[in-house]
């Protein structure tokens, strides 16, 4: 008799059951119909296309953007005996012959292949000598022009319902607005798919957003609270990611640089060990994450904003994908709203693009400057409702002060229509306080009538003031590039006295313990159970767990986390399975791996009993 989806989930994954909608998408698919997932990241997409690709005759074709993407899944596949191999450039040319042959004899559960190689003319022949069970295109907002992570050929995809009519369809992503999901439907031809979307909500991230005055000191103190754990700090540029990485190592972490500009080799061998080492920090650009399937990521830090909501909640979700906690910190400052103004501006895209990108800025700003619930404001932004506030984000714990701004409001906007709507931040604050600055006298602006109205104030108020005002929607950068506010169809409303303007108090920075700063950060301490509520007691047990799982991933060639994910090794510490049976009933602990791995696990915990 064949397996049940179910037997297939317990025995191969390891798993009791399914999550949410996964058992509806499996069924669906298995029973030949097309479909588009949207689920969050560390939602369970891939055993919706994994379980029906065994369920099913024949092999299922994954299309993937990314190698790195596709060698964790491959062996993690591998490890819990199903029969997978990928076909990219980094297997030589008698390798890649293997691989065609196995496809050919149908030897292959599952076959992960990049969207260029698929529509070479020789593969979609060999695929046509082939019994393929369904197709899978993975991170499918890749379609969408308006897209973070766009690649034009994920746009000629749709051959694959030309070619192969009767072949099932599955597009997955973890990212994707409303504009995103209509697009990815219109490019890949799936309209008459079943869309099977879940909710966007990450529980187990807390989001915190703040102020940068002293990025080093900031981030520092925000480490203290992850030594030895895994993590990511973004930066916008590679000298800051250069510069960063290099500050950190000095203070102990075990931190790695990724950008564009460092040699393949390099960004090779950094991502190598970020994936196979426990307690690494990767310092990057946005050219590192997508297709990172490391789910043990503790924390995710950007020291400045990125260029959307979508880009921020697709970086954010790679912290805690195995459904532990995890921390989204970031800080920020008026200068990344010029800088990304100036980005968007003095790229090559079209207009109409440009606009769309200006329109993803100005609500990421919105979402930084919010005094409301994080998680409702970043859910709403995909079009979904959260009846919050969710109390786990920084400003449900501790609710931001707000002002009656609306005088002071009133005169930054006034100064910016009177200096003409020609300048930056800098010079308009200048005015407003009445500094006689060379600039100032010899424009005459001291001539203006909003001279010195804004002496009251210092210069880090009134920036607090213009930051929040662009995030409201009452300025907006000009669409050159260069730095200068312009007023918006609002700003008339609150001018004529229409409108309250409620703004947030803005903290002092502040002053911390200053206990560790001087210090390496984790120098005394690289366990790795700090934000996991690992007690006392259950330390030594814990970082035994680990090391043996981190001696049997190298004896693998694999990550530690393809032997065992966090979560299962925290199921193993507190129920404690004195036998196979019992081990067998911890999460993610497959048949496979219980054969392989079982007795040198239970021997690590019955010797600490």
């Amino acid at each position: 008799m064949n397996p049940s989806a179910i037997d297939l989930l317990q025995s191969v994954f390891g798993y009791p059951s399914f999550r949410g909608q996964q058992q509806a998408v499996v069924e669906h698919l298995n029973d030949g119909g097309d479909a588009l997932v949207l689920m969050p990241t560390g939602g369970g997409k891939s055993l919706c296309y994994q379980i029906p690709a065994l369920l099913r005759q024949g092999t299922g074709i994954v299309v993937s953007p990314l190698i790195a993407l596709m060698q964790d899944q491959v062996d993690a596949l591998r490890e819990a005996g199903v029969a997978a191999a990928y076909l990219n450039s980094s297997l030589g040319a008698d390798e890649q012959r293997e691989v065609e042959r196995q496809l050919l004899a149908g030897e292959l559960n599952l076959l992960y292949v990049a969207p260029e190689r698929l529509l070479t003319g020789r593969f979609l022949g060999l695929l046509e000598r082939t019994e393929v069970a369904l197709f899978a295109i993975d991170e499918a907002h890749c379609v969408s022009q308006w897209g973070h992570d766009f690649r034009p050929e994920y746009r000629e995809l749709a051959i694959l319902h030309q070619r192969f009519p009767e072949v099932p369809r599955i597009a997955l992503t973890a990212t994707a607005d409303p504009r995103t999901r209509d697009e990815i439907v219109e490019r890949l031809s799936l309209h008459n798919a079943r869309q099977f979307v879940a909710s966007f909500d990450r529980p187990n991230i807390g989001y915190r957003v703040g102020l940068r005055h002293n990025a080093k000191r900031q981030l520092t103190e925000f480490l203290q609270g992850h030594e030895g754990e895994s993590g990511i700090v973004y930066c916008l540029s590679r000298k800051k990611v250069d510069d960063t990485a290099e500050w950190l190592a000095e203070l102990g972490v075990e931190a790695l640089p990724y950008h564009a500009g460092l040699d393949a080799a390099t960004r090779a061998k950094n991502q190598k060990r970020f994936l196979r080492e426990d307690g690494v920090v990767m310092v990057a650009t946005v050219a590192f994450g997508m297709g990172i399937d490391k789910p043990d990521v503790r924390f995710v830090a950007h020291l400045d904003l990125p260029r959307s909501i979508e880009g921020y909640y697709q970086e954010t979700g790679r912290g805690g994908r195995d459904g532990l906690p995890a921390e989204a910190w970031m800080i920020y400052g008026l200068s990344d709203v010029v800088t990304m103004s100036q980005m968007i501006a003095q790229s090559e895209s079209a207009d109409e693009r440009k606009r769309v990108e200006r329109q993803k800025l100005e609500s990421l700003l919105a979402y930084a400057e919010a005094t409301d619930c994080r998680r409702q404001l970043l859910l709403g932004a995909f079009g979904e409702t959260y009846p919050g506030p969710c109390g786990h984000c920084d400003n449900c714990i501790a609710p931001p002060k707000t002002w009656d701004a609306t005088v002071p409001a009133q005169k930054a906007l006034s100064a910016v229509y009177r200096s003409g709507q020609r300048f930056g931040s800098g010079h308009v604050i200048d005015i407003l306080r009445g500094e006689e600055t060379e600039r100032v006298l010899s424009l005459h602006h001291h001539q203006l009538s909003t001279f010195g109205i804004g002496a009251e104030m210092d210069e880090k108020q009134w920036r607090s003031v213009f930051r929040q005002l662009l995030a409201a929607g009452l300025l907006e950068a000009d669409a050159e590039g260069y730095g200068t506010l312009r007023l918006t169809a609002a700003s008339r409303v609150v001018l004529s006295g229409g409108q309250l303007v409620k703004l947030r108090e803005d903290a002092r920075p502040e002053r911390g313990s200053r206990r560790r700063r001087d210090s390496k950060i984790g120098a005394s301490d690289k366990s790795s159970g700090g934000s996991l509520g690992i007690e006392a007691y259950e330390q030594s047990m814990w970082d035994e767990l680990r090391a043996l799982r981190t001696q049997l991933a190298k004896q693998q060639g694999v990550p530690p986390y393809v032997v065992f994910h966090d979560a299962t090794l925290l199921a193993m510490l507190r129920a404690l399975p004195a036998n196979e049976d019992e081990l067998a009933t911890i999460s993610g602990v497959g048949e496979a791996k219980l054969k392989r791995y079982g007795r040198d696990f239970l021997a690590v915990i019955n010797a600490q009993e």
